[in-house]
């Protein structure tokens, strides 16, 4: 028998048999391999997710990857049998910023997928073909269930758009700081220095290509180019600022607590310093992630710590919360 977890309410949740849903016209039916546990799916169960931005009772799950069983009328039958990710925004496709490729900005209402719309935490996910992403035929699909948080990271990559040559810094060292290390090493960069609050998180940013680190209590240099903040502490956006000379170009990703140390508008003025932030990954984002990942200058497999049963949701659930540094990326296998 299969499975799914529906979130009836904050802090009340089910497991129950699954039953697929035959993809319509212009749908796709996934096989489910793993699915990844983020902030975002504790907000769901613990009731704190901004309003209108989870609708109950729901199946979570937006981090995922699987392969395509069976598909609906106008989809290409060749689909059937690829290895897959998929976006999770549902835009309209007709409003002026979706014809402007920005979907995550759809002006018709915030619809995404383990959130609004059925998530993946079930065996199988029907969804439009449209927001799939085929990757190669061997693609490690165990890997391939966190191309939805690097999407999110290549987004910010984009915006920064650090050119080869440039002194690049990312603050946060979580599974978005690590994966924002990879991106930034992909377009040879003069120095690539981390910040974060954990020291023996310097290993594995180094293994990802990070040429300096340093914690958040030791003086860096204001002198770098472009700035990724992936932490979304109260105080990373200042960090991250800090970290800029006069021009730089910063982007922010985090999305900290409310009444969280804002960005002082005299120094951004004063130094002129760029401005950029990203919430979720457009279709160009998605792109970026999946070709990183096919030319293998992405492997997120590192950051993978726990696998565990769709069942062992509650388990999933205080691992991510328990602040325990041994624990990194959590995947869910139905």
């Amino acid at each position: 028998m299969s499975f799914q977890i529906v979130v009836e309410a904050p802090g009340v949740h089910r497991v129950e048999a699954h039953t697929p849903r035959r993809p319509g016209p212009g749908e796709a039916l996934v096989t489910v391999h793993a699915v990844g546990i983020c902030g975002s799916d504790r907000e769901v169960y613990r009731g704190d997710r901004p309003e209108g931005y989870a609708r109950y009772p729901l199946v979570p799950g937006h981090e995922w990857s699987g392969t395509v069983g069976a598909v609906g009328a106008g989809v290409p039958a060749t689909l059937v049998g690829r290895k897959v990710v998929g976006e999770g925004f549902h835009n309209c496709q007709v409003c002026d910023r979706c014809h402007a490729g920005e979907a995550t900005l759809c002006t018709d209402g915030y619809e995404e997928t383990g959130f609004t719309r059925p998530g993946a935490m079930a065996a199988t996910l029907t969804l439009p073909a449209r927001l799939l992403h085929a990757l190669q035929d061997g693609a490690d699909l165990t890997a391939a269930a966190l191309l939805e948080p690097a999407a999110c990271v290549a987004a910010a990559a984009l915006r920064a758009d650090a050119r080869p040559g440039e002194r690049v810094a990312v603050v946060g060292t979580g599974t978005l700081g690590m994966l924002a290390v990879q991106f930034l090493k992909a377009v040879s960069p003069a120095d690539l220095l981390v910040v974060g609050v954990r020291a023996d998180r310097e290993a594995l940013a180094r293994r990802f290509g990070a040429t300096g680190f340093r914690t958040t209590d030791q003086e860096s240099p204001g002198d770098y180019d472009v700035v990724i903040e992936a932490a979304g502490s109260a105080t990373a956006a200042r960090t991250a600022a800090a970290l800029l000379r006069r021009g730089g170009r910063l982007v922010l990703t985090g999305i900290p607590a409310p009444g969280a140390d804002g960005l002082d508008p005299t120094d951004l003025v004063v130094r002129q310093l760029e401005v950029r932030t990203v919430f979720g990954a457009p279709p160009p984002a998605w792109a970026h992630a999946v070709r990183m990942f096919d030319a293998g200058l992405l492997d997120p497999l590192p950051l993978v710590t726990h696998e565990l049963p769709l069942t062992e949701f509650p388990r999933a659930i205080e691992l991510v919360a328990s602040g325990d540094p041994e624990v990194g990326k959590v995947l869910l296998r139905p």
